[in-house]
């Protein structure tokens, strides 16, 4: 079997270096976007600022170009930062208090269901792989799966918390800094993603690696049991992230589509103008859904694509003979991952400048490319290194060899399947290629075509990542069993930090537009803006993508050690209990969706009712004499989307319980199996029909081609066609798209923890009959 080369105490070094490499990778680019100075001086840091500095704080500003040197334009900038901030922040507060009360009664949960499988021993028992040895209590596995939950939900949620904290803080200097130039935006906004990305990835990994050295403590070389008890802190993560993603996904689209549907259409007058009432709403609403509640959703694929690894390695021959550091490949991966993705993000804001347009999309593409290929080589080293050149994996009641050649190649496809699945996301969704274009030439017949054209597309994109997540599958399982599905989703998630930066530059470019109108500031301030805007909106797609393809693969990772832990030999669809299971998880994800797409659509129609009202009813307001009341505006989404995130919330947490506990462990393995096959199609399939129809707007909108000044400009009859399929994808990309992926990850790791409940007890129903 062999050796790893790197011994135990230099994984106890290399994993919690990596990790404080990437907070301060963080703060020291956090502390360079802090030099941008939101007040009247310029907006830039003092005069004695290097004017040759490639990051230009002391450039030229088109004001001073045109003669207006306005110092207003600042304080307006400030005044706005400061209202969506305070909005972003009352918003997740009262979210986390609700959220906070389910917490704690979920981990309650898990300790009396998880206690009660022994009757609350404090004896030893057997343990589930090896009757010959003892393993701890099952009161032991029931307090520390409690307590990794509540690590995992509060890392989650601190995730988010920050990312949104950072986003609000960018989005004014983002816009300041465009005064100087499309390049001068561009750092800042990165960089701004770049701080949540290394942040998320970097607390993630530590706080993972701390938990398990202190249940070690405790644990000593009952592995098997210490790394049961950690999946609780993926089935945290995914808890928070599923409430956080869909209420924040409702609490922007209500605004949104409020915003749009009133503004746009009915009054004519353009995106993020400051007589619009819901303006305030929209543009809070990109921050705590699309920044807080996607960096909880990869905060939850990471952890339990890590616990998924983890658990299987524990009954194979890394946890069977105590090798700690072939134990923590999954960990060094991702360690691995954050030193990747610090050389790659050097790429976009210090060792390339961008001086037009056209280059922004290139150079996000290029992290994407640049990230891949450098892991590539990085996933290399971590294998060689870290793994002994022969071991065995759990496969189903008997030990697979394995060679560590094998294993590189299990995390390469994962890593090499996500870039594709990343690529394909742009085509379909990327105004530069024709799907989009031609959703945006059937609107000169009207919205009807455009929702045809858009709705086709979206399905037709599901066909290429599919076929990638099948290979991908394929390949990792038949090296290295459900242990290589696991490592191959570590491998699409290894260089989450540069996905996040490029995720969380989306919305951070949309606010420095929407601040830009608001503000009164400059058309050509406007144009630059709305340049970085569209291609954050393609990379915010390619971002779900691979948030898709990860959960696809880490719920079939989780759905391999659940049903090795539930004790299931074959998982029949033949069988009337797993057939009945397989169709009604299959139905799920529709279930789910109608729930998630009518709270945005009865949270927009009051939202609607009451811009129209205050424009009927404020005098002065369309000729800009009068303000309007943002602040109601902001409750309504405040309110629709704290009351409605609870059912669908419900429906995925108790879906896995009521079914494990009344019809057993095979009924559930179906479920599982259903919900897994017809929620990737959907979530694919929504987000990309949603980004499409967003960029098709954006690409009469902007009229850069022959093509799209025929279908324009604003205002035309294309354009209101245009408006109306965007209106209509809102929650299809941002609410029910995005949460499907929660929903199969969370149903999987829920079931995975409380599967030694369910082996016990479960089946109550089928016991009677």
């Amino acid at each position: 079997m062999g050796s790893a080369l790197l011994p135990d105490l230099g994984t106890q070094i290399v994993i919690p270096v990596c990790a404080v490499i990437g907070i301060v990778f963080s703060s020291f680019q956090w502390y360079l976007v802090s030099r941008v100075k939101v007040s009247s001086e310029h907006g830039a840091t003092s005069p004695s600022s290097n004017k040759n500095n490639k990051n230009g704080y002391g450039d030229c500003l088109i004001e001073e170009e045109e003669g207006i040197n306005d110092h207003n334009v600042v304080a307006k900038c400030a005044d706005i930062q400061n209202a969506i901030s305070e909005g972003a922040t009352s918003f997740l507060f009262t979210e986390y208090q609700y959220v906070g009360i389910f917490m704690i009664a979920f981990a309650i949960l898990i300790f009396l269901f998880l206690g009660s499988v022994e009757g609350f021993s404090t004896s030893s028992q057997p343990c589930t792989y090896n009757k010959e040895k003892r393993c701890k209590p099952a009161l032991a596995t029931a307090i520390f799966s409690t307590v990794s939950f509540l690590l995992g939900a509060i890392t989650s949620v601190i995730s988010g918390f920050l990312g949104m904290k950072i986003a609000t803080y960018a989005n004014a200097r983002t816009t300041l800094e465009a005064r100087k130039g499309v390049g001068k935006a561009f750092i800042v906004a990165f960089r701004s993603g770049a701080v949540m990305g290394f942040l998320l990835a970097a607390n993630g990994l530590l706080v993972l690696y701390i938990a398990i050295n202190l249940f070690k403590l405790y644990y000593g070389d009952d592995w098997e049991g210490l790394f049961e008890a950690i999946t609780g802190y993926g089935l945290g993560g995914s808890s928070m992230a599923l409430f956080g993603r869909v209420g924040g996904g409702i609490y922007t689209k209500a605004a949104d589509v409020g915003a749009d549907l009133v503004g746009k259409v009915e009054r004519n007058i353009p995106e993020d103008d400051p007589r619009n009432p819901a303006v305030i709403a929209d543009n809070v609403g990109d921050n705590v859904g699309d920044i807080a509640g996607m960096g909880s959703d990869l905060f939850g694929s990471y952890a339990e694509s890590s616990c998924a690894a983890l658990v299987v390695a524990s009954i194979s021959s890394f946890g069977i003979d105590h090798d700690f550091t072939a134990m923590c490949y999954p960990l060094l991966i991702s360690s691995m991952g954050i030193l990747v993705c610090l050389i790659t993000t050097l790429f976009a804001t210090d060792f390339f400048e961008i001086k037009a347009v056209k280059e922004i999309e290139p150079a996000l593409k290029n992290q994407l490319i640049i990230s891949t290929a450098i892991m590539t080589v990085g996933i290399a080293i971590v294998t060689w290194t870290c793994l002994p050149s022969s071991f065995t994996i759990f496969n189903f009641g008997t030990q697979k060899v394995v060679k560590n050649w094998q294993l590189f190649l299990c995390v390469a496809v994962g890593l090499w399947a996500g870039l594709i699945i990343g690529f394909v996301t742009e085509y379909y969704t990327s105004n530069a290629y024709s799907p989009v274009q031609d959703v945006a030439d059937s609107c000169r017949t009207g919205a009807a075509t455009n929702v045809i054209f858009g709705l086709a597309l979206g399905y037709k994109s599901v066909i290429i990542p599919i076929f990638a997540i099948a290979i991908a599958i394929f390949v990792s399982f038949t090296f290295a069993a459900m242990y290589g599905i696991a490592v191959a989703a570590l491998g699409m998630l290894s260089t989450i930090a540069t996905g996040l930066a490029i995720d969380a530059y989306g919305p951070i470019s949309d606010n420095a537009g929407g601040i830009a109108e608001m503000a009164g500031m400059s058309h050509r301030i406007r144009e630059r803006t709305d340049a970085l805007d569209a291609a954050g909106n393609t990379t915010a797609a390619i971002g779900k993508g691979f948030a898709i393809g990860s959960a696809a693969l880490v719920s079939l990772a989780l759905f391999g050690a659940f049903v090795s832990r539930a004790g299931i030999s074959t998982v029949d669809v033949l069988t009337p209990q797993v057939f009945i299971g397989l169709i009604v998880g299959a139905m799920l994800p529709y279930w789910f969706s109608a729930m998630t797409m009518k709270s945005v659509g009865s949270a927009a129609l009051k939202m609607v009712e009451e811009v129209r009202r205050q424009f009927n009813t404020i005098p002065g307001l369309m000729e800009g004499l009068a303000k309007p009341d943002y602040a109601t505006c902001v409750k309504i989404s405040t309110d629709a989307s704290i009351k409605e995130m609870i059912p669908p919330g419900a429906l995925v947490m108790l879906t896995p319980l009521i079914v494990g506990i009344f019809f057993g462990v095979e009924t559930l393995s179906g479920v599982l199996a259903g919900a897994l096959v017809s929620g990737v199609q959907i979530a694919i399939s929504a987000s990309n029909t949603g980004g499409a129809w967003d960029n098709a707007k954006k690409y009469i909108e902007a009229g850069a081609s022959e093509h799209a000044r025929t279908l324009g400009p604003k205002g035309s009859e294309p354009h209101k066609a245009a408006v109306i399929g965007d209106t209509i994808g809102d929650p299809l990309k941002d609410t029910s798209g995005p949460s499907l992926n929660i929903l199969i990850k969370l149903m999987a790791v829920e079931s995975l923890v409380f599967a030694p409940f369910f082996a016990t007890h479960g089946g109550i129903l089928f016991k009677i009959f």
